[in-house]
């Protein structure tokens, strides 16, 4: 019995068994123990951890400086001629593209400056209809009307800003002066964009070809698809020039830190016409310059005396009011012109070799020749056909049509309008207000009212500039 197994039974332990699991953890713990009372070891692990961690540290800061230095050879401002952008877009935080190379030629940035009624928009379209040109329409206008009642001298700062980015092919700044709750941007929501060829020809529409020379349909450019301002910045990076117009900058001092900017190559063509026939013109577009007359109004010094707008011995009507603010606008408009036009005499270093001044009444005798000169200066070459669109608007035989269209027309007999139309008492506050700019200039002031309307002598004489 005492031999036999009996099977089913548990197992009974001895109580001394049931420690063999404590004595084998204290021999492991007395192995431990006896490796740290080895200083020895201790100091060789410790020693070859320093070792690899000072390895490591030398590797990360190599890897660091090496890093630095291809940034600062490589890394210039970026410029919108630069191909920073694939064909498929990328945001500009992506950090990939600090480090791709860079094009060396910088593009040709130009600002057509000039005010309201000064032929800008024939003078612009010229711009427009070359094919190696990017150019935009008045893009400062948004600003004045997200703006209003923002007085014209307030507001330059913001449009020079603008300037700024748009010159980067930076298209987002737009967005600044949408509407609150408003849709996004698209390439049709930009003023004059349905007169844009960039924005009215392929890629973006097949409605016209850029190459081709010939006005576009606003007509037939608003059935274009509304393309996104994004696509509309890659289009602009493949362009060599910018150019952009403009008459809500008032003096070209403004634009004095873009000049400056080592990573932009701006040049100013001033485009200036006679203040009489420009106060002439505004007087009759004045229902479509309400808003515009208004800002610049509030600009002028209250404290300047300034002689009686209306003849005394005439009854005023309600007429003299709208024409008030048409001319009174002048008053800002040629002080702001005789700043530029003083810079210019004695041009600071931003501004040498970057300025050229054009007379619209030199432009309209003689346009193929002002075209060749102005191409020239913003190193872009002219072609045949667009010296024949030049040709073609200024020698049409009607006389000026509906006001900010362009189209053919007698555009001596128009630059000299208003010898007929403005009485002497307005042309004698326009001279009153303009009488450096006109010295200047070359514009030869009146004395009698039987001289104004003797259309044989002309009122021209030799610029200063």
């Amino acid at each position: 019995m005492r031999g036999k197994q009996y099977h089913g039974q548990p197992k009974l332990t001895a109580p001394w068994d049931k420690d063999a699991g404590y004595w084998r953890k204290l021999k492991t713990h007395r192995n431990h123990t006896k490796i740290i009372a080895q200083p020895g070891i201790v100091m060789n692990v410790l020693r070859r951890k320093r070792i690899v961690l000072f390895i490591a540290y030398f590797l990360l800061l190599v890897l660091t400086m090496l890093n630095l230095a291809n940034y600062k050879w490589t890394k210039v401002p970026q410029q919108c001629n630069h191909q920073m952008r694939s064909a498929s877009y990328q945001g500009r935080s992506d950090i990939r593209f600090l480090y791709k190379p860079h094009l060396a030629k910088k593009r040709q940035l130009v600002y057509v400056l000039t005010t309201w009624r000064s032929g800008s928009s024939f003078f612009g379209e010229l711009f427009n209809q070359n094919p190696e040109v990017f150019f935009l329409y008045e893009p400062m206008w948004h600003i004045w009307q997200k703006l209003y009642p923002g007085d014209a001298v307030s507001l330059q700062g913001a449009a020079r800003d603008m300037l700024s980015s748009l010159y980067r092919c930076d298209l987002s700044v737009f967005q600044l002066y949408n509407s609150p709750g408003g849709k996004n941007f698209t390439s049709l929501g930009l003023f004059g964009a349905t007169l844009n060829k960039v924005v009215c020809s392929y890629p973006l529409c097949t409605a016209y070809r850029k190459e081709v020379v010939g006005m576009v349909n606003d007509k037939v450019c608003k059935k274009c698809p509304p393309q996104s301002l994004r696509l509309l910045e890659e289009e602009c990076l493949k362009y060599s020039t910018i150019v952009i117009k403009g008459v809500r900058i008032l003096d070209v001092n403004v634009l004095a830190p873009l000049m400056e900017d080592p990573s932009l190559d701006v040049k100013v063509v001033h485009l200036v016409r006679d203040p009489r026939a420009v106060a002439n013109s505004r007087i009759k577009s004045r229902h479509g310059l309400i808003r515009e007359n208004l800002q610049v109004v509030r600009s002028r010094d209250p404290k300047l005396r300034r002689i009686p707008f209306v003849d005394p011995n005439r009854k005023a009507n309600k007429k003299d009011g709208s024409d008030y603010h048409s001319i009174g606008a002048m008053e800002v408009i040629c002080e702001r012109t005789s700043r530029t036009l003083r810079t210019a005499l004695n041009p600071p270093s931003w501004l040498k070799g970057k300025y050229m001044a054009v007379r619209y009444e030199d432009l309209v005798e003689n346009p193929v020749k002002i075209l060749r000169n102005v191409y020239r200066f913003a190193n872009l070459t002219t072609n045949r056909d667009i010296e024949s669109f030049a040709l073609n608007m200024t020698g049409g035989s009607s006389s000026s049509s509906k006001p900010f269209i362009v189209s053919s027309r007698n555009a001596t007999q128009a630059a000299s309008a208003w010898r007929t139309v403005l009485s002497i008492q307005q042309i004698k506050q326009v001279e009153d207000y303009c009488h450096h700019a006109m010295a200047v200039l070359g514009y030869d002031r009146v004395r009698t009212a039987g001289e104004v309307k003797d259309l044989r002598k002309s009122l021209l004489t030799v610029s200063n500039l």
